[in-house]
């Protein structure tokens, strides 16, 4: 095996590659006093650029209501493009699943912070994500899909 491949694995770029925001009550909304009901929904997304190159993205859609009304709404997708080579070929899937969204969540949770402090609500902090278990749970649903052929 004298010519294994070093592993090499590079952040090139961290990026907002689409967000969105909507405060469709604005400004009476500002007059409320009601307490937010947040839903989440995230998901992530990994696909090559070129021979080493890949670019990992995690799109997040939040809704706040109180009771019928839509207080904000924020979409935001975070990006990051990183070069990695040598890591065997069934690694790959780990690594993008896991590894580069693990390092891009952090520039998202941030991103979707300020733009919220900036739509005129209090900070909105983004709970950590397991990426693994999320990973995992693709994989397992993926290969159920598969086997009811």
């Amino acid at each position: 095996m004298a010519e294994e491949q070093q592993m090499t694995f590079n952040v090139e770029k961290l990026y907002v590659k689409d967000l969105s925001v909507e405060v469709p009550g604005a400004p009476a909304v500002f007059l409320e006093q009601a307490q937010p009901q947040i839903e989440v929904q995230l998901n992530t997304q990994s696909s090559p650029l070129a021979a080493d190159a890949y670019e990992t993205r995690i799109t997040v859609t939040i809704t706040a209501k109180a009771e019928d009304k839509t207080l904000f709404l924020v979409e935001c997708t975070q990006a990051g493009i990183f070069r990695i080579l040598g890591v065997p070929q069934e690694q790959m899937p780990m690594v993008l699943g896991i590894g580069c969204p693990n390092i891009v969540f952090p520039y998202l949770r941030e991103t979707v912070s300020d733009v919220v402090i900036r739509a005129g609500f209090p900070p909105l902090l983004l709970n950590p994500v397991n990426f693994e278990a999320m990973f995992m749970q693709q994989q397992t649903q993926q290969q159920a899909g598969h086997s009811t052929h």
